[in-house]
């Protein structure tokens, strides 16, 4: 039987490939070597896109106009993200504060434990949690927190610093844009792509804040019933870890159950808070965030889970924290141009990556022909 001929590659084909896998090697270089600086700016940029869609919001619900819209958007984000790096400082703080016994209790209540679980494995020999803890630098771990702590609060003056140079330069984006295209035709093509990433990302954040506080608000009545304390702590490290994909989940549904097993003598409350946190989560994950998110988080769970390793990698909590909309915004640029369109469909969940409802890849919509030009120094 003879064999098949080889399949024959263009030449030109494969410089592209291989000068496009070289240009991904070089930028995730880029961004690791620069992660310093990169990190602020990338969550200056995220806060940047919650304020537009507060602003919007605000003037659409309350009839405000654009510029107090803009001024109380400002207002809310800003002050929402201090107020999560205070309450998740305090409250962590607050912990290991003798007043709430919690310090007291995690070496007895550890050895408890050990001896339990012995008695259900068969083991007689059951070491205690000053021997399991003895080979543990404490001090190193701890001259560790202190150091991400001081750069929790460095970090948020770097995107503070880069956000209010980024809300500066707001003014002269539509002179700059008529700069790169002075044609009509490709800047309303340019401006679809905007919308189009913009929409995404906001369309991710609502999806995640609603279900989050949906999930949060019944996670604070089940522990609140079984009495576990910093039960309001526990209920914002739910909300916030929510926006991290399948980490979060994890965080959300077995943090509280294994700090229950200090605070309480007995395993009734730990259960009852696990059994009814990964019921929470299920109900969530499978029937409310599908129903809601449609096609602004059209992802496929590998690129999820690879996005959140590439990123957790090259930029920590933050980069875990951005991995889905940053995954959200490279789905929705490629998707805009014919020669990348390819890896857009590679990395939407259906293999229809922004499409209308009859299947076929959304165009850009012509502007209007009676739209003129703005000026350049409008």
């Amino acid at each position: 039987m003879p064999m098949k001929p080889p399949t024959v590659i263009p030449s030109s084909t494969v410089s592209r490939n291989a000068l496009v896998v070289l240009a991904v090697v070089g930028a995730g270089a880029a961004v690791y070597w620069l992660r310093d600086i990169l990190t602020p700016l990338a969550m200056a940029i995220f806060l940047l896109i919650m304020i537009g869609g507060v602003q919007r919001s605000l003037e659409r619900r309350l009839g405000l106009s654009e510029r107090m819209a803009g001024v109380g958007a400002l207002l809310v984000v800003i002050l929402g993200f201090f107020a999560s790096i205070a309450i998740i400082v305090n409250g962590a703080a607050g912990f290991f504060d003798q007043a709430t016994g919690v310090t007291a209790r995690i070496g007895p209540r550890i050895d408890q434990l050990l001896i339990d679980g012995s008695r259900l494995l068969g083991v007689t020999t059951v070491p205690t949690a000053a021997e399991l803890m003895s080979g543990l630098d404490v001090r190193a771990y701890l001259a560790d927190a202190a150091l991400q702590a001081q750069g929790v609060v460095t970090g948020a003056i770097f995107v503070m610093i880069y956000l209010g140079f980024l809300l500066a330069s707001q003014a002269g984006f539509r002179r700059k844009l008529v700069g790169m295209f002075p044609d009509r035709k490709a800047r309303g093509e340019a401006l679809d792509v905007f919308e189009r990433v913009r929409g995404g990302v906001e369309g991710y954040l609502w999806v995640q804040t609603v279900t989050g506080a949906l999930i949060c608000a019944v996670a604070w009545v089940l522990m609140r019933a079984v009495g576990l304390q910093n039960a309001e702590f526990w209920t914002f490290v739910i909300f916030i870890v929510g926006f991290i994909p399948v980490l979060g989940g994890a965080v959300a549904g077995l943090a509280p159950p294994l700090f229950a097993l200090v605070q309480f003598d007995t395993y009734w409350q730990p259960l009852v808070l696990l059994g009814g946190l990964q019921l929470i989560l299920f109900v969530s994950g499978n029937f409310i965030q599908p129903r809601m998110q449609g096609d602004n988080q059209n992802i496929d769970p590998v690129v999820v889970l690879l996005s959140l390793a590439f990123w957790g990698k090259v930029w920590g909590v933050v980069g875990m924290f951005l991995s889905t909309p940053l995954a959200v915004m490279a789905m929705a640029i490629l998707a805009e141009f014919r020669g990348s369109r390819w890896m857009a469909i590679l990395l939407s969940g259906d293999g229809q990556p922004y499409a209308d409802e009859g299947g076929a890849p959304r165009g850009n919509p012509p502007r209007p022909a009676a739209e003129p030009d703005p000026p350049p120094g409008s």
